[in-house]
């Protein structure tokens, strides 16, 4: 048996583990048992229809239209989820299109327009995917703490509007810390890459049989290519979020923060 064909009972013995976490739940009171058990069931349901259908996608012979296709549902759905999740910003569901339109479009233009990967479905649903979901939380992240830094620090942005700044001016410096905090996770998962986890690219080639050497060079490739995506998304959202939340002149408008 190979290293990547695991079969049935290797699955249900992974189980063992969820287990674990849902004794430990129970133990400690910790309240996380049913969403445990919720969580590893619509994973495997989710994972089970996606291998179907990125089985006919994938397939040898089948147009790499249907590729681009796939990449397309998955960035309407980031946005939709980023929508989802951060209610309390305003028409925040057409900025999130834009930046994972602007992740997608920057991303794999940069790998098959120099190709990095050869532009086959193979490359291009897997990155698309891994461009789009850290650039999605990303973007969660970023829009949310703008919102709590100028809700937070909202005497303080009025004081500057009050002195004669423009909002761009104003909330400079709130919109920056927020970048950053969005940014930070990513860049600190950069750093320690190597030397404190393999990440899932390199662990799935080098379980795949695939040379070091091989699999250190395409994670590489792919972890820059993801903080690139990260940095987009964030730049893209930051910008477009503060502009809605002050009105054309000038005063920061009312916000709710959860």
């Amino acid at each position: 048996m190979s290293t990547t064909d695991i079969g049935w009972w290797g699955l249900a013995a992974s189980l063992v583990l969820v287990a674990v976490a849902v004794g430990l739940s129970l133990a400690l009171g910790l309240g996380l048992a049913r969403t445990m058990l919720w969580s590893s069931a619509r994973a495997a349901l989710q994972l089970a229809a996606v291998g179907v259908a990125l089985g006919l996608v994938l397939e040898p012979g089948a147009p790499v239209a249907w590729a681009w296709v796939w990449v397309a549902g998955m960035t309407v759905f980031a946005a939709v989820t980023v929508a989802r999740r951060t209610p309390e910003v305003p028409g925040i569901g057409p900025l999130a299109l834009v930046a994972c339109v602007a992740v997608v479009v920057v991303s794999l233009g940069v790998v098959f327009g120099l190709g990095i990967f050869p532009m086959e479905a193979r490359a291009i649903v897997p990155l698309g995917g891994m461009m789009v979901g850290n650039a999605m939380a990303a973007t969660v992240v970023a829009a949310r703490r703008l919102v709590g830094e100028l809700s937070e620090q909202r005497d303080e942005v009025e004081a500057r509007l009050a002195l004669g700044h423009s909002w761009p001016e104003a909330s400079r410096p709130y919109v920056r810390r927020a970048m950053r905090t969005a940014m930070t996770s990513q860049i600190e998962s950069t750093k320690a890459v190597g030397l404190v986890f393999l990440p899932g690219a390199m662990t799935g080639l080098v379980l795949a049989g695939v040379d070091a050497r091989q699999a250190v060079a395409v994670q590489l490739a792919v972890m820059y290519l993801i903080l690139g995506s990260v940095a987009t998304a964030v730049v893209v959202i930051g910008l477009g979020v503060v502009r809605r939340l002050f009105t054309p002149d000038h005063r920061l408008r009312p916000l709710r923060f959860c």
